[in-house]
């Protein structure tokens, strides 16, 4: 496939991101086929540990491919959207899952679907153009991909944060946060890659990496504990309404561009996922709302207006000061016969 490179090298299993033009956004048949090598893999002593990289300057993955799914969609076709999210998310838990080893080097954007392949390994790099973020929000969906439980993990209310606002995390704040372990400068990763496939001594990473300076984030972790800690929506918004800091108004500015409910039911989920924090169940939880977000959702919408005509102008279904407690509560319900399954 040209989209990704997938093969062994010495002692490794490799997975490259090659669709540069896309800011390697991944597509089904990507995720399908990095589903298979690591059901190969598993269970193959030849393969010590494995290794996921990308190919260009600008992006490790910027996300999923979702123009088919906004094609689809916009003709009453949610099926293969629902289809897509349910195979996406088998292949995060077994990533998540995986017994062995699992490095991921990621340069650039790693957003939504990214965060997916990249952050859920065991040695998670970042140099000094890592730029990760979980955007989903801004386009009608919640944090997926597994992604709410390295929210709900985050120190304080830093998950609520990044999930409500799409703040981007570079290298410090990646690692702070929990979506990186380690900082190494990018013009060092080839020769490590190479020696990791020479060696599959995992251990080469802890020797590599290089202590990093505080980033932004935890300087403002103080404000964001004081805003986001609350249990609704609407209690975020008041808390930061009543303040006149520029912290508050910077984040009320970077809410009101965002989805109402699916800011609702991203809160939900989060303050669900740090009660049980599992990755199954965090999936589980996330295929609530995706299962439903085009036909309930504000996810068509928010692609037209993102993606398809870019007039970032969404007209969302509910206003931050009307969104019904019930609309989130629906979208996020038990799913019957149609739940998320890991077989």
């Amino acid at each position: 496939m040209s989209d990704i490179h997938i093969r062994k090298a010495g002692q490794t299993g490799r997975i490259t991101f090659t669709r540069t033009k896309a800011l390697n956004a991944m597509s089904y048949d990507m995720c399908r086929a990095i589903e298979t090598a690591l059901d190969t893999w598993r269970a193959d002593d030849a393969v010590k540990m494995v290794v996921i990289d990308a190919e260009g300057d600008k992006a490790f993955c910027a996300g999923g491919d979702i123009a088919e799914l906004y094609d689809t969609g916009t003709k009453g076709d949610f099926a293969f959207g629902q289809t897509f999210w349910a195979d996406e998310y088998r292949m995060n838990a077994k990533l998540f899952e995986f017994p062995k080893p699992v490095a991921s080097f990621m340069q650039g954007f790693t957003m939504g679907g990214g965060v997916g392949v990249g952050c859920h390994g065991s040695h998670r790099i970042v140099g000094d153009s890592s730029q990760i973020a979980m955007p989903e929000v801004g386009i009608g969906l919640v944090p997926d991909v597994g992604g709410s439980l390295i929210l709900a993990q985050a120190p304080g209310r830093l998950g609520e944060y990044l999930g409500l606002t799409a703040a981007r995390l570079g290298a410090a704040d990646a690692i702070y946060t929990g979506f990186a372990d380690y900082y190494i400068p990018e013009d060092s990763w080839p020769d490590l890659i190479a020696s990791l496939e020479d060696t599959g001594d995992w251990e080469l990473i802890d020797a590599a990496a290089q202590p990093v300076a505080s980033g932004p984030l935890k300087q403002q972790s103080d404000q964001i504990n004081a805003h986001f800690g609350g249990e609704r929506l609407s209690d975020i918004l008041t808390s930061l309404q009543d303040s006149d800091s520029d912290f508050a108004k910077d984040a009320l500015k970077k809410l009101s561009r965002n989805s109402p409910i699916a800011m609702g039911a991203a809160l939900e989920i989060i303050h669900r996922v740090r009660g049980l924090p599992e990755i199954r169940f965090a999936l589980d939880q996330e295929y609530r709302f995706t299962f439903r977000a085009m036909e309930h959702g504000d996810f068509l919408e928010g692609i037209r207006a993102q993606i398809i005509d870019k007039d970032r102008n969404p007209q969302w279904k509910y206003t931050l000061q009307a969104l019904p407690p019930m609309a989130v509560t629906n979208i996020v319900l038990p799913l019957g016969a149609d739940k998320l399954t890991f077989e």
